[in-house]
């Protein structure tokens, strides 16, 4: 497919937070997959339980996909950090933006999962402008939201997806 990919996933690190942008088409699916095959790293993701029916609820399962259930009144942060506790191995995959659409922010709960959590994050972009995916050195969130936003927000600066006029 002619794309590059810059960096790699930490070896030593069991646990962390993966956030992948942009996410503005179906094809960050697979392109994920991909990047997860040729680093040969498991990746676990969350995906809205509608999509763990039959008849592709078993693939998504198959290749690390968790159902969540995004009822109101949750605390899903909590329930999702815990999930770090007990497991031995989890490197979790998040969207930031919550959706394929355009959207001016993103969502603050994988940031949250990670603190809660004490994992680092680490970014990847899904830049289909340059036709390359860049892993970034694992970030660990400090007690400046608004810096380590910044700072997350300048790693994907310039990168287009798909659907470039939704990125973010």
């Amino acid at each position: 497919m002619k794309w590059k990919l810059i960096g790699e996933f930490p070896k030593d690190l069991k646990k962390y937070v993966i956030i992948a942008v942009p996410h503005t088409s179906w094809h960050d699916f697979y392109i994920g997959l991909l990047i997860r095959k040729i680093t040969n790293t498991k990746i676990n993701f969350l995906g809205k339980k509608e999509i763990f029916i039959f008849p592709f609820g078993y693939y998504f399962r198959a290749v690390g996909g968790r159902a969540l259930d995004r009822t109101p009144g949750q605390n899903k942060v909590e329930a999702i950090a815990k999930l770090f506790e007990t497991n031995d191995e989890l490197r979790l995959t998040l969207a930031p933006e919550g959706t394929r659409d355009k959207v001016s922010e993103w969502k603050t709960g994988f940031y949250h999962i990670a603190k809660a959590a004490h994992v680092p994050i680490v970014m990847v972009t899904f830049d289909f402008g340059r036709k390359q995916n860049k892993i970034s050195k694992p970030f660990y969130p400090t007690d400046n939201m608004e810096e380590d936003f910044a700072f997350m927000h300048n790693f994907f600066k310039g990168v287009k997806g798909k659907v470039s006029h939704k990125s973010f």
